[in-house]
């Protein structure tokens, strides 16, 4: 791609990692070099990568069920990789060629690296949870501790630093956190280290997908404290990222990989105990088939503490293609005035009115929608548009 080549890429990596490892994170470099390999990609089947969490079920399912090949298009194994940095990299440089990916992570790439991405459908819809310390029965007791994010560029990190000021607290980043003052130190970390930093101590909470929040509550280390579902109304945390030289030179090869995510999004919606299952016993996802089952089964009578808005029902994990315009306008918003470690004036720059437009091809994901019943069989709206619904904008 022009003026972004697999040195400034790694440049750029190493930056973010050396950022990230100073507040508790992982470099990510390691993983890229273990996890990922260089190849020639001209002329190869397109490649696959994720992270091991119930938000790549999509992805994963299609390709246990056979779903891309059924669509035209012969895909190998998903690649995993243990951190979203690895993944990004990995991406940008055209070692996988399809992603999920948190979505304001996706417009960094796109907006302040420059990366030639694009957004192709949503993964899934909530699924994300704050965890804290058994102990701690109100949020204002994670004063003078540190709480783990995914990545700053997170709907994890946003939402949570809006709900901690709403407690009165606020979000510090390399600053040592205080109680008389009411400040919580944010650090970064790879979500497979934040059920260990749990239990010995070294953090107070985190927030993250699934299934590590049941993973944490199943060991007795955790509870989960806070849905991200529970204050924006099915929130869209990871999308379909597809290179857009892909795109352009193999759209058909598109339209089969968004026709098997979609349809896995469908089938994983009504047999859920089925694609834990699946997902285990494939080996796609390490965790232990209890954590998993448990991520897509959470039962809304058992939060009855917890949610605030049971009609929303913010303790489940949802699966829908369709990437509302509304949404990312209001999340382009939504990113102004987070606190990240590092640069985050691109996002000043960008207008909300019209990033939807240039980030998100949705003529592939529009086309499923229709092949497999329309949107009313995903429980969408007949005109594919909605109204936001977000108690901590």
């Amino acid at each position: 791609m022009a003026g972004f080549d697999r040195r400034t890429l790694l440049r750029g990596g190493i930056a973010l990692g050396a950022t990230a490892a100073a507040v508790g994170g992982v470099a990510g470099i390691a993983d890229l070099a273990t996890a990922s390999r260089p190849t020639a990609r001209n002329g190869t089947a397109p490649r696959i990568g994720y992270l091991p969490i119930t938000d790549a079920a999509p992805l994963l399912v299609a390709h246990g069920q056979d779903r891309y090949a059924q669509a035209g298009v012969e895909i190998p194994r998903p690649v995993l990789f243990r951190g979203w940095e690895s993944l990004a990299q990995a991406f940008v440089a055209g070692e996988v060629d399809v992603v999920h990916l948190l979505m304001p992570f996706a417009l960094q790439l796109r907006y302040q690296l420059g990366a030639q991405v694009r957004m192709v459908a949503w993964n899934h819809t909530n699924g994300s949870a704050l965890t804290v310390r058994p102990e701690i029965d109100d949020l204002r007791q994670l004063a003078g501790t540190s709480v783990a994010i995914p990545f700053w560029w997170s709907i994890h990190n946003i939402l949570l630093q809006r709900k901690l000021r709403e407690v009165g607290l606020t979000p510090v980043v390399r600053t040592a956190p205080s109680v008389s003052e009411g400040t919580v130190q944010l650090v970064v970390m790879a979500p497979a280290d934040m059920v260990p930093a749990l239990d010995t101590g070294t953090i107070s909470g985190y927030i993250v997908a699934d299934p590590f929040n049941a993973v944490a509550e199943i060991k007795k280390v955790g509870k989960v404290a806070w849905f991200t579902g529970d204050a924006w109304r099915d929130n869209a945390c990871c999308v379909v990222m597809v290179r857009q030289d892909l795109i352009d030179n193999a759209p058909e090869t598109v339209q089969a990989l968004t026709d098997g995510v979609a349809g896995a999004q469908q089938w994983i919606d009504g047999n859920r105990p089925d694609a834990a299952k699946l997902l285990s016993g494939n080996k796609y996802m390490p965790q232990p088939l209890p954590s998993i089952t448990k991520t897509l089964t959470r039962a809304e009578d058992d939060y009855t503490s917890v949610l605030t808005r049971r009609q929303w029902h913010g303790e489940r994990i949802g699966y829908t293609p369709f990437p509302f315009p509304g949404y990312t306008t209001a999340l382009v918003e939504a990113m102004r005035g987070t606190v990240v470690d590092g640069d985050a004036s691109f996002v000043d720059r960008l207008d909300p009115a019209t990033v939807h437009r240039d980030l998100v091809d949705d003529r592939f994901v529009r086309r499923s929608i229709a092949t497999l019943g329309g949107p009313a069989a995903f429980g969408l709206p007949d005109s594919l548009t909605r109204t936001e619904q977000d108690v901590l904008a």
